[in-house]
């Protein structure tokens, strides 16, 4: 989906199978037989080809961007970015596609949702809080575009449009030929090529006018907070002592972030933690985003204290990596990692063969929340050394 009224959506390309899609989705931005130096700088190339790519947008514009390629790695989800303020929300089945079963699950955007909350971010004000046809009819365009003038009169941040009669889509433009976008229901929001062909019916350049939230002086990224009485903390715990409390939502710069204490907290559980640029603490639970907050580098903290029984800290590969509520990727999806990311393991076991990313292997690990993950993602050899069977 992209706007939450049509009935009209990209679909896959055929050919590919159900159960091919599964596996492509368990091992998504894993590149095969890499090195973890060279799979390290797949994700940093694909970050920074999310970006400001050609001159003369306004400063507003260029903000947009940014705040869209933030969320680069986040779920697409139908109806996510809907809610009552700006950010990523679950989404809901479209009652026509499959891929579409578990938006409930997944937190994050559709098109319209990403394009509401990137302007947002860019302006302090809900500038585009409808539908991708809405959006397209904005009484905040500066200018339109007409399909045929193609990429030539654009600028980053433009929103580009396609539908023909009902807008079911839209992007914003990088330059360059590439935009960022909330594609379809499995799949992550990723930088593309435009595409001016097909129904493609023009952009719109949204007013640039209104305050831009200046950045973080200390090199810090801005996130939002979720709902109100947000407390923050002088070290990583629910019990330590409060440094702040916001009244309602709120802007924060986190610095880093590292597993600690686990919360659990309006229906969530999470034991990520982000320290702000003033030094205290805050759970990912209230921070709009992922449970790990994509582009956000570890603290250098020690890693959740292992439980009774003991457990040996491991780093997973790639991106997009899931953990499941039992050994098989068919289980429910428990948590979702944006980024390379600490685990704990307490034993592993032999269960459901997977293949993915040229790699078979049987073997899964039981991670200290009671939640598997298959040893395909977990740097080091097939069966892990110094882990116990479970």
């Amino acid at each position: 989906m992209c706007s939450l009224n049509t009935t009209i959506r990209p679909r896959r390309p055929a050919g590919r199978s159900l159960a091919a899609v599964a596996v492509v989705a368990l091992s998504a931005a894993l590149p095969a037989a890499l090195p973890a130096t060279a799979r390290a700088a797949t994700a940093t190339a694909e970050a920074a080809s999310c970006a400001v790519l050609a001159p003369g947008a306004s400063a507003t514009a260029e903000a947009a961007v940014r705040a869209a390629c933030g969320q680069l790695g986040v779920w697409y989800s139908w109806g996510g970015g809907h809610g009552a303020t700006p950010g990523p929300t679950f989404g809901y089945y479209d009652g026509s596609d499959p891929d579409s079963l578990h938006d409930g699950e997944r937190k994050g955007f559709d098109c319209s949702g990403l394009a509401r909350y990137a302007y947002a971010q860019a302006t302090g004000r809900d500038l585009l809080n409808g539908t991708a046809n809405d959006q397209f009819h904005t009484s905040h365009a500066a200018a339109r575009f007409t399909a045929g003038q193609g990429t030539a009169p654009l600028l980053p941040g433009d929103l580009m449009f396609w539908g023909s009669g009902h807008i079911h889509h839209v992007a914003l433009y990088l330059g360059a030929g590439q935009m960022v976008e909330a594609y379809e229901s499995g799949t992550h929001i990723r930088v593309a090529p435009v595409r001016t062909g097909g129904d493609y019916a023009g952009a719109v350049r949204v007013d640039g006018s209104g305050s831009v939230p200046p950045p973080p002086a200390n090199g810090g990224t801005t996130f939002e907070t979720w709902g109100t009485r947000v407390r923050t903390h002088s070290s990583p715990s629910v019990n330590a002592s409060v440094v702040d409390t916001f009244p309602g939502p709120s802007q924060v710069s986190v610095m880093c972030q590292q597993h600690a204490e686990t919360v659990t907290a309006e229906g969530y559980t999470n034991d990520i933690w982000s320290k702000l640029s003033d030094g205290s603490w805050l759970t990912n639970i209230y921070i709009k985003g992922p449970a790990s907050l994509p582009g956000i580098p570890d603290c250098g903290g020690s890693p959740t204290p292992p439980p009774s029984g003991g457990s040996k800290p491991f780093q997973t590969w790639g991106t997009g990596v899931r953990t499941h509520a039992s050994a098989a990727v068919g289980a429910a999806v428990v948590d979702y990692f944006p980024q390379p990311t600490t685990v704990n393991v307490v034993c592993q076991a032999h269960a459901q063969t997977v293949t993915a990313e040229g790699y078979t292997n049987d073997a899964w690990s039981r991670l200290t929340g009671g939640s598997w993950m298959t040893n395909i993602y977990i740097k080091g050899p097939e069966w892990l050394p110094g882990v116990p069977t479970c």
